[in-house]
């Protein structure tokens, strides 16, 4: 099988988005888990707005780090499909699509944040908690994430770009969490039997692995990259 030179356009961004998805994924931790999980533990609504109103500037930082996090992944989309475009052009751009569909998805959970800030300051905290609390978009949006590393992972495992058996556990991960957050749709009770932190878990450390070799190790030269035919 031919070998096929990386651009150094694919190096570029592979290093892009090697850089982008390790940011995304810091500043959605680090909001969610000093900002708006503990809000859930609040014991009532009376509670849940003075809190919020309390250090209103700290609430509209989570917001703040939400959209980075949405603008990391739109960034990831577009340079990853300069990675794997020339793999199969079809399939990188369901890829990219679908990433952005999942960055639109943390932009309507922004939107659903700043109505908790109108409805607490119009005397409505217990309509306010609601919005804050249940994070339902996240899992209407994980299949969309959940086929953007599975498309992305299956053009590395096509291209050889990196070891394939590293390329196949990112494809295989992403299926587990595909195949949850369906069973979750079907079946509430699944949460309680498959831990809802484990739906994602080994997805979202694919993907941080991938992002390291990425930054590290960049691109290998393709074994499976089309050929255009040579000009008569």
């Amino acid at each position: 099988m031919a070998v096929h030179t990386v651009t150094p356009s694919q190096r570029a961004a592979a290093l892009v988005a090697g850089l982008a998805w390790p940011i995304a994924f810091v500043t959605v931790a680090a909001v969610s888990f000093t900002v708006f999980f503990p809000l859930n533990e609040v014991g009532g609504p009376d509670e849940f707005a003075r809190r919020v109103l309390a250090d209103e500037r700290l609430f509209r930082v989570g917001i703040a780090g939400y959209v980075v996090n949405s603008l990391a992944i739109a960034v990831q989309a577009a340079a990853f499909y300069v990675v794997v475009e020339p793999v199969d052009r079809m399939l990188a751009l369901l890829a990219a699509s679908a990433r952005l569909a999942w960055a639109l998805t943390w932009m309507i959970v922004s939107v659903n944040l700043f109505m908790v800030l109108r409805l607490v300051k119009d005397g409505q905290p217990a309509l306010a908690r609601l919005y804050v609390g249940g994070f339902d978009t996240y899992y209407v949006g994980l299949p969309f994430w959940t086929l953007a590393a599975g498309v992305g992972g299956w053009l590395l495992f096509k291209s050889a770009y990196v070891p394939r058996a590293f390329a196949a556990v990112g494809v295989i991960a992403s299926a587990w969490c595909a195949a949850c957050t369906f069973a979750y749709y079907v079946f509430p009770g699944f949460g309680d039997v498959v831990n809802l932190w484990w739906f994602d878990t080994p997805m979202v450390l694919f993907e941080l692995a991938l992002s390291g070799w990425l930054l590290f190790r960049g691109l290998r030269p393709s074994r499976s990259a089309a050929v255009s035919p040579a000009p008569l």
